[in-house]
């Protein structure tokens, strides 16, 4: 974890170095301690409102973006836990507000809630991102809210929020390889972990699966642990028909805007959230969901910049999207928006990519290989897990890609700008490969998430 354009007046940030000081970075996955921890400070993550607790290698943030969106178009305030931030250490807990937008965590309350957090734990080994979920617990239970959304940080089973005894319900999102020193080499078994989530006799809501092996590992756990279960493309389903989004389950059938998240992979995440939400015991109405499509936000993640200090750098017209997908699966639904994008409108494609070292930047990059004119690759400012730019572009070349390191993010796209024909159509322009890469652009461009 790092600071990455965090403002350096910030009294959260500056508890936080503290502890980072103090504690290893990282993740160590037990639950002993984070047990020992809210023990300490009273149990708080037993005085939750209802909790959506989701799991999954990618789609769990834009799940908990549509289950928000969906919440709060109903009236309801909703808390929501995610990570990792991309700016500030403020993302990762928005608090409900009654009728209305949730706000990021005020920093006095938030520096508060750590202090308290490190007085409890008393200088007992733990890791940072278990003192930040104890705080995660400090503050949904001491701010009322109808609900709260939280997701998880690594696998599930021994992740630090998996604390959660009684959720209104658990949700799997898609399952693919990441993580695998921590999870494990196969599917199936990254599959076991994220099921660790599942809690006996409580409703699970399983996103769409690529894999089968990961689907039938998720089935037969709800099935062993008697949970109520729905899985998309059987229980629920979503697809495009005439520019509209159709969402079907037991319930009925919704005719509904196309998500304001680009990408069609978008259209599983706003079902799995839909019946999640119906899962987790809310009344959903049609309303809500035309205005959670249309509302619905979710920074770094397919998101376009329409301003900001980069964009002089780029050739003029020119279409700057970032991602932070970072992993093969997540290359592959990033590519297909893509390709969806130049069926809609044929210009080239540029990638500016940095990943760090425990990633698969030839599994991600492959995604992009019929698709991409050439890659930069680029450092990630101040993580020292990056992969260095020049075998960044080895891997892209081993991928069937053109590349070429670069020194920074603004060089990538000064070169850019002096390569591209002024006649041709103006380019358009990824950059991505990693959230930290994502969290600097965003700093640096000027449009932090808010």
């Amino acid at each position: 974890m790092t600071n990455r354009g965090q403002i350096a007046v910030s009294e959260a940030a500056q508890e936080i170095e503290k502890l980072m000081g103090l504690h290893p970075k990282g993740y160590d996955l037990s639950l002993d301690r984070i047990r020992r921890l809210l023990e300490a400070l009273g149990n708080p993550e037993r005085n939750l409102p209802p909790v959506i607790h989701i799991a999954g290698t990618n789609g769990k943030g834009s799940t908990s973006a549509f289950c928000r969106a969906l919440l709060e178009a109903g009236g309801y305030s909703v808390h929501v836990h995610t990570s990792p931030h991309l700016v500030n250490w403020h993302e990762r807990y928005r608090l409900g507000v009654p009728d209305g937008r949730g706000q990021l965590v005020d920093d006095a309350v938030f520096a508060e809630a750590l202090r308290r957090v490190a007085k409890a734990n008393d200088g007992e080994k733990i890791t940072v991102f278990e003192i930040l979920t104890a705080v995660t617990f400090i503050l949904f239970s001491e701010h009322p809210a109808d609900a709260a959304i939280i997701e998880v940080g690594l696998g599930g089973r021994f992740d630090a929020t998996n604390i959660i005894e009684d959720p209104a319900v658990s949700v799997i999102m898609p399952i693919s390889l990441d993580h695998q020193p921590h999870l494990g080499d196969r599917v199936e078994l990254i599959a076991a972990e994220k099921a660790g989530i599942m809690k006996r006799g409580h409703s699970v809501v399983i996103g769409h699966q690529e894999y089968d092996a990961a689907l039938d590992v998720l089935m037969s756990t709800a099935e062993r642990l008697n949970c109520p279960s729905a899985v998309f493309g059987q229980d629920f389903i979503a697809h495009e028909e005439y520019g509209r989004l159709i969402y079907q389950d037991e319930f009925g059938l919704a005719d509904l805007p196309l998500p304001r998240l680009p990408g069609r992979h978008q259209y599983a995440n706003a079902a799995a959230a839909i019946r999640a939400v119906k899962a987790a015991g809310f009344t959903v109405t049609e309303p809500m969901m035309e205005k959670a499509m249309e509302t619905v936000e979710w920074p770094g993640r397919l998101q376009k910049l329409t301003e900001g200090r980069l964009l002089s750098h780029a050739p003029a017209r020119s279409e700057i999207w970032v991602d932070g997908g970072h992993n093969p699966g997540a290359g592959e639904v990033i590519a297909e928006a893509m390709a969806n994008f130049e069926e809609r409108q044929s210009r080239p494609l540029f990638l500016v990519s940095g990943m760090i070292n425990t990633k698969d930047p030839v599994g991600y990059f492959k995604a992009f290989t019929d698709l991409a004119e050439k890659i930069y690759c680029v450092p990630i400012r101040g993580s020292e897990a990056m992969i260095d730019p020049v075998i960044l572009a080895h891997a892209a070349y081993d991928a069937g890609l053109v590349a070429e390191p670069m020194a920074s993010v603004i060089d990538a796209l000064d070169a850019i700008a002096s390569t591209v024909d002024p006649e041709a159509p103006p380019p358009r322009i990824l950059i991505g490969g990693s959230l930290y890469l994502v969290g600097d652009v965003l700093a640096e461009n000027g449009t932090p998430p808010k």
